[in-house]
């Protein structure tokens, strides 16, 4: 990948320069990110994929905010935020992105529309219009019918929906999703995965980690990683090494 370089597009949402993390682990120093250069565009599908241990998990941690660079720059929006503290990175997320994780993480004492509020509840929202926008967004996923039942009461799927549900309750910019299918089987993993090309068709951006082809094969664009670089990137329009 060496004669591509970064991409300097204003339609770049992220921008990652030289980007590096290392773990020590006891006496040994693991490089997870070796010196990573890619950008990805506004509304664009991208899997990334590898291998255990090739820095895939790593990198969705930085692309999410989740976790430091140990050296170079995240660029998100055109803004550097490589050195902004623990608090700023919180309030990033909060406003900005959305997560949806394999195990679902909902909380199993909270309804259908509890859990889709949880995000605008931070944001300070009153309970009449995030219980609106709660709604709303049950409808979007299918689950406009769901609202009063708890996380036991629903299909995997339906979990599923209700956790894309709640990662949409901010309006984020970026979807992140963490082996979105794992916990499901074929035909509600398929459901699932159409879902979330429907919501890239209406503008999200969305970076899916997997280490299946078949699910990979719903994006457009896809970066293969190995031993913490960048291996290959298949698609158009953005640009790594």
């Amino acid at each position: 990948m060496d004669s591509q370089v970064l991409s300097n597009n204003h339609n770049d949402i992220i921008r990652l320069d030289k980007a590096s993390k290392v773990y020590q682990m006891g006496t040994e120093e693991v490089r997870a990110l070796a010196g990573v250069n890619v950008s990805f565009k506004r509304g664009s599908f991208w899997a990334i994929m590898g291998p255990s241990g090739s820095g895939k998990s790593t990198m969705m941690n930085i692309l999410g905010c989740l976790d430091r660079l140990s050296s170079g720059r995240y660029y998100l929006e055109g803004r550097d935020v490589s050195t902004l503290d623990d608090d700023s990175l919180s309030e990033l997320r909060l406003k900005y992105l959305g997560f949806i994780f394999q195990s679902f993480n909902l909380i199993s004492q909270l309804t259908v529309q509890r859990n889709i509020e949880l995000p605008l509840y931070y944001l300070g929202w009153d309970s009449v219009r995030s219980a609106q926008r709660a709604k709303e967004i049950a409808e979007e996923v299918g689950l406009g019918d769901r609202l009063g039942h708890r996380p036991t009461e629903l299909s995997g799927g339906q979990m599923q929906r209700v956790a894309i549900g709640r990662a949409l309750a901010n309006d984020p910019q970026i979807l992140f999703a963490d082996e979105p299918t794992g916990n499901l089987d074929t035909a509600t993993g398929e459901q699932i995965l159409e879902l979330l090309v429907k919501l890239n068709e209406q503008g999200k951006t969305i970076i899916i980690v997997t280490h299946e082809a078949t699910i990979a094969d719903h994006a457009r664009n896809k970066i293969h990683m190995l031993d913490g670089r960048i291996d290959r990137v298949e698609g158009g329009g953005n640009e790594a090494n």
